[in-house]
């Protein structure tokens, strides 16, 4: 048995609080940390305590001092909580956010006069339901009522039949629910009787939240029974009367709060919450709107009574609350479902630790805010410490309301989400299903209208057959689908747990196993048949001999057929042989865009080689660096670009110059080479750099069978024939020109050769009319440059290397196949090819191509739920072999396959799946842009500025210095300005997805391979800030705001472009600020005019509109009535 100090120890780490008050031993207790046990335990050594005290004079908890009664003759001010409530109504004037609904289902004989008589004393009982707020000097203060009037409709559905009734309690909840209070006049309480027959009825019940909390309903609940029951006997009262009202606590708290003690606990909320406090970012299904809505719905699910087991033996052996418990697993679900480590959670408290306001109705509850660090290699028990250390110093640091901590930590202001945290959690006992009164019982009923202040809450409830809970949500972010894997997911995640406590967080089950079956293995089910013992050559071979005389190539004005083509490769190939060209050799192709260049790549695959990609317009250093990695034993070039190849001691072939001794080499297909080595499947094929993040390139070995599943499968998703003309239009040394030439050259299709000048725009539209190409493949920047034209000929478009937007899509797709392909050219080129538009989604997104597979996973190579961000990894056939000559860059990116044979690729791509399975790509890991703790996907932006009439493209990027910049190309003779643009962009999006600077440019720079050239884009100017420059006032307007500001913030002098925030503005300095404004111009006004237009310029520009606006309307109202005079 434990020593009283032990015991008493253990009781302050549970927040269990013992005080003596009138020699009584008192306590308080959180709810889930007072079980049975407990309580008899306190029981059993309830003496002892006693004694203790008295020994030691020393209470746990706070020093208490009586709440007095304040004079009603002088200004009530609100409380904290109050003041805040207040001011965010002032934000959604007419809304119902704040309302607290109830409803009662009422059986048995109903004395209605009782009823009534019961809510008045009720009424009467308790200040703060009789009280209204109103504005005094530019401050909100209480006002009391003496006398007030409690109304009590009738609604009579006696007529009705059953389904009618409560179809109809429905509708008239929902109705009752949503109707707002006028705070500075209405009597802040509701009561609605609805009569379903003589001895059944319904109350309505509903209150602000600014005069109640969930602790006063059950406060109201348990007085109205007592009354009731006295009145029905014709007794008074039983209740006492009540020491102190809201008011006075009110008033107590404001003084209380101030000083040495305030500093103290506002110390260290502000070390706990230092830094930068990163907003949640949970994955939505609809895009934050640019001012927060309430819109709210709600799912609710069980955990069994043997989980409920298990998770209090969990929560006692670690010596803690199963409050603690639920809270660090529902954590751990935000962290694996943000991938964010530092993890802010609200957690609403009673705050009524003191006896006089045990019994007060009121807006007592706060909110603790409570912040954790959670990684993947911490245990669940070692979090379980962390946050139940982290709870005991907030509950010692509790009597700081969350308003003023908000008031003092000046967060991020932003009318999108609500400050400090995003989401809530609680637990508390379920309240009992019925009370019984004489002659009646109470039975609370199921409320189906919701509001949802924050994006997310758990509310979670004790009941005797298990833990009962609720996720309530902004149904204007996710989709009922969502928050129901969300569930699912929290319950394995609570089961994983309590099977190991001791897993690294990582570690812990957050899939079903259905949902794994699917995610890991349906969503790939790819397999399909391809050509596995031939190689890419031999089967242009095949074709050959089903169409010889089809043109097989064409540039400018010449053309091979597919006979011709082939016995000049073989010829090539004869002869390097003879050079000892066999498998695994590399030879550089060192060429312009031609006919050649073709023939080369034929003849060295022939040969039984691999070939090296020498683009002659990269500059001599880069070249020199490839060749030097590659290790080619040929370089094939031609006399012009001879001069320009730097120096290189192997042999070298001019096709030009060397041209009639390659001819007399032989035209029949070479079967093996000189040494009797034949080219398999698994050898190389090319040999391909790519850009390194370094600087320099990095070479990317890829085989044959990759090669040939990439041919048929291009052949059959673009539906590529023999009469088909594919355009050859990037530049050799891209990986997108493989395809370009494999789909055309393996159907007996023709291709076509852009010159390398072409470049998106009339020129490349005369080509495709010309040479009435069928198939294109082009990046969405190049695209979108081009006129939209009808080219009857072209059948199929075929997009890469970025995202097309929605529009773009539908420009194009019209009568051809649209296809969004992806894949990095460590996967041979495509691992992926879909169909947008023409009956299609056109939302771009992917899917696993033929043979191959798609995963997204966590950093530990775990498997994200479905709409979670995680990084893409591609397995399957056609990995390359990795990074030549870099066994460490292949290794990391290159990893086993945990989930199948052979490796993976890691993309580095960031990619969340669809509930359908496909996958929507997002920005880069290292290129993640995040502003203000915010994670932004920049294409949000740039589909809504595309969705501008005016707009015929647009990219947003993000400068170093974390700023925003848009550049956007307008529509032939059209004129919109940037401040338009903004204004457009304004409406639609939160304020810190707004770009801080928007260019007009001519067109769009691209790079050689079509892409967006980011580093040609011009930098913006920059807008000097008020800090550097002073500008005065301009107009009467401005002149008199700027006194209005000046006054309202105390400060002598300030820019017409100073925001208010930023100089110390707060939310009770802005309603100062209005009221004066109000006074000043007498134009209708608000708060969220401020936080919307923060500066004095801005703000003046906004009043004097609005002023002619009324003007405008006061004389056309004015004219009207003139009018009918006349008529009349």
């Amino acid at each position: 048995m434990k020593t009283i100090d032990e015991f008493l120890s253990s009781l302050y780490r549970l927040n269990v609080k013992l005080w003596l008050e009138d020699e009584q031993l008192c306590y308080s207790a959180p709810e889930d940390v007072l079980t049975p046990e407990l309580s008899q335990q306190l029981q059993e050594r309830k003496a002892e305590i006693l004694d203790f005290f008295q020994q030691t004079q020393l209470a746990f908890g706070q020093s208490f001092q009586a709440i007095q009664p304040v004079s009603r003759l002088e200004p009530l001010p609100l409380s904290f909580a109050q003041a805040r409530l207040w001011f965010l109504e002032q934000l959604q004037t007419g809304s119902a956010i704040y309302n607290i609904p109830t409803a009662y289902r009422v059986q048995g004989s109903l004395n209605l006069a009782l009823l009534k008589q019961c809510f008045n004393e009720i009424v009467r009982r308790h200040e703060t339901l009789r009280t209204n707020f109103t504005l005094v000097e530019g401050q909100p203060v209480q006002v009391i009522s003496e006398t007030f009037s409690l109304e009590f409709p009738i609604i009579d559905l006696v007529k009705l039949s059953l389904d009618e009734q409560e179809k109809e309690i429905q509708r008239l909840a929902n109705q009752e629910a949503q109707k707002n209070f006028d705070l500075a006049h209405d009597l802040l309480i509701r009561v609605t009787l609805v009569k379903l027959n003589e001895t059944e009825h319904v109350v309505l019940l509903t209150l602000h939240h600014i005069i109640a909390d969930g602790w006063s309903m059950e406060i109201l609940i348990k007085e109205l029974a007592i009354l009731y029951e006295a009145f029905s006997k014709k007794q008074p009262s039983p209740l006492p009367e009540l020491t102190i009202q809201y008011a006075d606590f009110a008033v107590w708290q404001r003084q209380w709060l101030q000083g040495n003690r305030l500093q103290t606990q506002l110390a260290y909320w502000k070390k706990q919450l230092q830094g930068t406090l990163s907003v949640l970012q949970l994955p939505t299904d609809y895009p934050r709107a640019r001012v927060q809505s309430f819109r709210g719905e709600h799912q609710t699910f069980s955990l069994s009574e043997t989980l409920t087991q298990k998770l209090k033996i969990l929560s006692q052996r670690e010596n803690t609350t199963l409050f603690t418990t639920l809270l660090a697993a529902f954590k751990v679900l935000l962290y694996r479902y943000t991938g964010q480590d530092d993890i802010i959670v609200g957690s609403p408290i009673a705050n009524r630790h003191r006896k006089e306001t045990e019994w007060l109705i009121g807006f007592f509850v706060n909110t603790l805010v409570l912040r954790s660090h959670l990684s993947g290699n911490l245990t669940f028990k070692g979090l379980l410490h962390q946050i139940r250390e982290t709870i005991l110093e907030a509950y010692d640091h509790q009597d700081v309301p969350f308003e003023k901590l908000v008031e003092e930590l000046q967060p991020e202001r932003d009318l999108s989400y609500s400050p400090l945290f995003q989401v809530k959690f609680r637990l508390e006992n379920s309240a009992p299903d019925a009370i019984e009164l004489p002659s009646l019982t109470l039975s609370p009923l199921q409320q189906t209208y919701s509001t949802a202040k924050l994006d997310l809450s758990l509310d979670l409830y004790h009941t005797p057959s298990g833990i009962v809970g609720a996720f309530e949500y902004n149904k204007d972010l996710f989709a009922p689908e969502t928050i129901g894997r969300m569930i699912g997911h929290y319950c394995t995640l609570l089961e994983s747990i309590t099977q190991n406590p001791d897993a690294e967080l990582w570690e812990l089950s957050l899939l079903t196993s259905a949902e794994q079956e699917q995610i890991l293995f349906e969503w790939n089910q790819t397999k399909t048949p391809y050509t596995q013992d031939l190689c890419f050559h031999q089967i242009f071979e095949q074709q050959v001999e089903k169409t010889p005389l089809n043109i097989a190539l064409v540039f400018e004005e010449q053309q091979l057929t597919y006979d011709e083509l082939n016995r000049r490769s073989n010829q090539l190939a004869h002869y390097l042989q003879k050079l000892g060209v066999k498998p695994e050799i590399k030879v550089g192709i060192y060429l312009e865009r031609s006919i050649e260049m073709i023939v080369a790549l034929l003849g060295i695959m022939k040969a039984g080689g691999a070939y090296v990609p020498l683009d002659p317009v990269y500059k001599s250093d880069r070249i020199s660096l490839m060749l030097a990695d590659a290790h080619t034993s040929v370089v094939i070039t031609s006399q012009k670009l001879l001069t320009e190849l730097p120096d290189y001691d192997k042999e070298i072939i001019c096709l030009d110059r060397d041209w009639n001794q390659i001819a007399s080499e032989s035209e029949e297909n070479p079967s093996r080479d000189a040494t009797g080595h034949v080219c398999t499947t698994q050898n190389l094929a090319y040999l391909i750099y790519t850009s390194g993040s370094t600087g320099i390139p990095k070479g990317v070995l890829i085989s044959h069978e990759g090669l040939v599943n990439l041919t048929e499968d291009k052949i059959r998703v673009c539906d590529v024939h023999r009469d088909s003309c594919v355009l050859q239009f990037f530049s050799f040394s891209f990986d997108a020109s493989i395809p370009e030439i494999i789909m055309a050259l393996g159907s007996g299709g023709k291709l076509c050769l852009a010159k390398v000048e072409i470049l998106p725009g009339p020129n490349l539209l005369k080509l495709i009319r010309e040479q009435a190409v069928t198939h294109i493949t082009i990046t969405p920047s190049a695209l979108a440059i081009l006129p939209v034209e009808e080219l009857p000929s072209l059948k199929m478009v075929l997009v890469g290397g970025e995202a097309p937007s929605p529009e773009l899509i539908n420009n194009w797709s019209k009568e051809r196949i649209f296809i969004n392909a992806y894949g990095p050219t460590e996967v041979t080129v495509n691992a992926s090819m879909v169909q947008c538009g023409n009956g299609h989604s056109i939302l771009p997104t992917i899917r696993p191509s033929a043979n191959k597979q798609l995963y997204i996973l966590d950093p530990y190579l775990q498997p994200v739920p479905v709409g979670v961000l995680g990084e893409l990894y591609i397995a399957g056939v056609g990995l390359a072999r990795g990074y030549h000559n870099q066994s460490e860059k292949t290794a990391l990116a290159f990893v086993p396959n945990p989930f199948g044979e052979g490796r993976m690729y890691k993309t580095g791509d960031l990619a969340y799946y669809l509930p359908d399975g496909r996958i929507k790509l997002c920005s880069r890991i290292d290129n993640q842009v995040k502003i203000r703790g915010f994670r932004i996907e920049l294409g949000e932006i740039e589909a809504l500025l595309n969705q501008h009439p005016q707009v015929q493209t647009s990219i947003v990027t993000v400068r170093e210095d974390s700023r925003l910049i848009g550049y956007y190309v307008i529509e032939a003779e059209s004129n919109i300005t940037a401040n338009e643009l903004r204004g457009f962009l304004r409406d639609k999006l939160p304020a810190y997805m707004i770009p801080s600077a928007l260019v007009e440019l001519d067109t769009l720079p691209l790079t050689p391979n079509g892409k967006i050239d980011y580093r040609a884009l011009p930098e913006p100017d920059r807008i000097r800030s008020s800090e550097i420059e002073y500008l005065a006032p301009r107009t009467p307007f401005e002149e008199t705001l700027t006194r209005i500001f000046m006054q309202v913030l105390g400060i002598e002098q300030i820019s017409i472009h100073d925001d208010f925030f930023d100089l110390g503005g707060h939310s009770l300095l802005a309603t100062q600020l209005i009221a004066q404004s109000l006074q000043a111009f007498q134009v209708e006004l608000s708060v969220i005019d401020l936080f919307e237009a923060p500066t004095v310029a801005q703000l003046a520009q906004r009043i004097e509109k609005r002023q002619i606006l009324t003007q405008i309307q006061g004389e056309s109202l004015e004219n009207e009535e003139e009018r009918e005079e006349i008529e009349f």
